[in-house]
């Protein structure tokens, strides 16, 4: 099944994401290059539910953390 709004990215290169502020407590979602830990951002987050869409248009159920 093909997901409207599906967020494309090649596996083998890059993980789903999740950065966090230690000091402000901004998260953004995004990416890490699995060969550099490079983190490339998407988007701002500013509620639960937006980390869960996140989610659900990468299709993974698990975000690795970056602080």
């Amino acid at each position: 099944m093909i997901r409207k709004n599906r967020i494309e990215f090649d596996i083998e290169k890059e993980e789903p994401a999740l950065r966090k502020s230690i000091c402000t407590g901004e998260m953004t979602v995004g990416f890490c290059d699995r060969a550099t830990g490079k983190f490339r951002d998407v988007a701002l987050v500013t509620s639960p539910k937006e980390i869960e869409d996140f989610k659900k248009r990468t299709g993974t159920d698990k975000l690795r953390e970056v602080y």
